[in-house]
Order: C-alpha cells, then sequence, then structure tokens
C-alpha cells in the first residue's frame, strides 16, 4: 500500500518567543516492510540551521534554530510511505524462556532487547501492572499467544477517551481509570509486560482510517497513533519484534505507518524544544492519512 501523511503542527506564542531550538521525530523509518518514498520537512519562520541525525533507536531526528521573535511556529512533514503487512507471529518460546533470556548471567551474550525491559520515564514499575498482566501469562504459555491475550484484555477492559488523560498522565493513573487514549493504552500494555519481564518498545506512527460511507476524507482529521512492539526471540538466537495494537485489538498492517520507536512517548515526541519568552501558547496539530492513487501527481525522490 502506498500511503500519503501530512503532519502539520502550529504553535501560537503570547508574548513571542525571542528565540528557540527544537527536536522533531517526523520522518517515517525505514525497513520491517516498510519503505520511504519521499519526506519533506517545511518549517516557518525559516530556520537558520536545519540538521537531520539518527538517534540510537534507528529514528531519524530533525533538529532547527530560530534565533529571532516570531509569534508563530509551523512545522509540516509531508511524506509518501509504502507499506506491506508484516507476516503473522508464530506463538514464540515459552515466556518464562523469553523471561530468564533476558535477566543477566555471567557469560551470557549480551541481547540489545534487554533495554526494554528496564522502567523508563513514562512506564514505571509497579505491582499493579504485574497484577493486571498476571492471567495472560500462565505456565508455559508461548510468549506471543501471552502477549496477545493481554492485548484483548485491555482492549476490553479500557474505553477510549480522549479527554480523560493529558501528553503525561502517569500510566498507573489511567491503569486505574480504565480509560485514556492509544498513548495510554500503549504505555500500560508496555508496563504489563516489562513488568512480566519481557521486552516491550512503544511505537508511534499513523493509522489509515476510513471516512463513513459517502462522507468524503476530511484534510487534518486523523491524528498520530500508537502501539507496542514485543521481542520474541528465536530459539536459535535473533528473534523479531512483533507490532500489537491494543486500542484497536490487531496486529500492525499495511495500514499502519511507523514514525519512530523507543522506550515510550519521551523518547518518540513528535515536536519539542525550548523556547526564550512565549510565556502562554496554543498548539494545534492536524494530520491526513491517505492512499496515493495513480492519478496522483508523481511523489519527489526523499
Amino acid at each position: 500500500m502506498l500511503l500519503r501523511v501530512i503532519h502539520e503542527t502550529v504553535y501560537d506564542y503570547a508574548p513571542p518567543v525571542k528565540n528557540a531550538q527544537h527536536m522533531a521525530h517526523l520522518k517515517p523509518r525505514e525497513g520491517d516492510g516498510q519503505a520511504l518514498v519521499s519526506h519533506t520537512l517545511a518549517i516557518t519562520p525559516e530556520p537558520a540551521q536545519q540538521t537531520e541525525a539518527m538517534d540510537v533507536y534507528g529514528n531519524t531526528r530533525a533538529f532547527f534554530n530560530l534565533p529571532t521573535a516570531h509569534d508563530e511556529l509551523i512545522v509540516v512533514a509531508h511524506s509518501v510511505v509504502s507499506t506491506t503487512a508484516p507476516p503473522a507471529p508464530a506463538p514464540g518460546l515459552p515466556w518464562e524462556q523469553v523471561r530468564e533470556r533476558m535477566r543477566y548471567h555471567r557469560g551470557a551474550a549480551y541481547d540489545a532487547a534487554t533495554e526494554f525491559t528496564f522502567p523508563s520515564p513514562y512506564v514505571p514499575r509497579h505491582d499493579d501492572f504485574v497484577a493486571y498482566a498476571r492471567p495472560s501469562f500462565s505456565a508455559d504459555r508461548p510468549l506471543m499467544e501471552a502477549a496477545w491475550d493481554l492485548m484483548e484484555r485491555i482492549h476490553e477492559d479500557f474505553e477510549y477517551e480522549s479527554q480523560a488523560t493529558e501528553v503525561n498522565t502517569p500510566a498507573l493513573e489511567s491503569l486505574a481509570q480504565r480509560r485514556g487514549v492509544c498513548q495510554d493504552f500503549a504505555h500500560i500494555m508496555i508496563a504489563c509486560l516489562r513488568g512480566m519481564g519481557l521486552p516491550a518498545r512503544y511505537v508511534s506512527g499513523y493509522l489509515l482510517t476510513e471516512p463513513p460511507p459517502g462522507q468524503p476524507r476530511l484534510v487534518g482529521s486523523d491524528a498520530s497513533h500508537a502501539w507496542v512492539a514485543v521481542w520474541s526471540p528465536g530459539r536459535d538466537g535473533g528473534g523479531a519484534w512483533h507490532d500489537l495494537d491494543p486500542t484497536n485489538n490487531r496486529a500492525r498492517g499495511e495500514d499502519y505507518v511507523t514514525l519512530a520507536v523507543g522506550r515510550d512517548y519521551s523518547d518518540v515526541s513528535p515536536v519539542r524544544g525550548v523556547i526564550h519568552g512565549g510565556e502562554r501558547h496554543t498548539l494545534n496539530v492536524g494530520v491526513t492519512v491517505e492512499p496515493v492513487t495513480d492519478t496522483d501527481p508523481q511523489e519527489p525522490n526523499p
């Protein structure tokens, strides 16, 4: 599937910001069934400096510097991505064996996925997450079967409510409330998996949404999305990350675009920075995800 994503972020400041430095995660990843066809990042006012670099997780980060006063910042990312659905994950090893592989053993080979078993800023360790997860992890149950069951339970038990939480709402609070948005559900599922000693990471991206029958696709009406990746090691080494979406109770398909991965939201927030001035601000974000048809203009190479 060929998908076009337009992600527009608009900040209005009062009084004006005197100078600012920002970092953005807005360029889709390459690999794992996804190829970046084109990408542009337009910033208003024009930065004095704009660079790109890859972080430790393989995400592309854009840095830009605005040294002059401005009362508005507009960041528009325009991407075209070719996607394919990943194969269905195998049941995997019993989850207890995976947990043991992630534990430190003298002389054992290092597994990079181990980093994703530890707490992170938005995903603390707490007994309540373990208590919620435990019914899915019966003795000798294959890892991906247990993870799928956990995903289904979160989808069943939690109510999606857009105004129930904020970006910085603690995952433990969302667990207690049994409601939230995709970011909350991803953090809760990650906390449950890590609480069981299993590697799980946060995935940010987009999901193609279909308008109601007979209704046009509205520009800017979509939103960023978040889901979970679970590490399933092979019997003789290696392994793979498998993406599960507790908000929609399904695995990632060709209608998903992966933007960035990390320990939690703090690693992959779309736009953040340091500003001097601008005591008050309003933020508006518009996202459009749509299929690219044969009649669309030719997209330039990135």
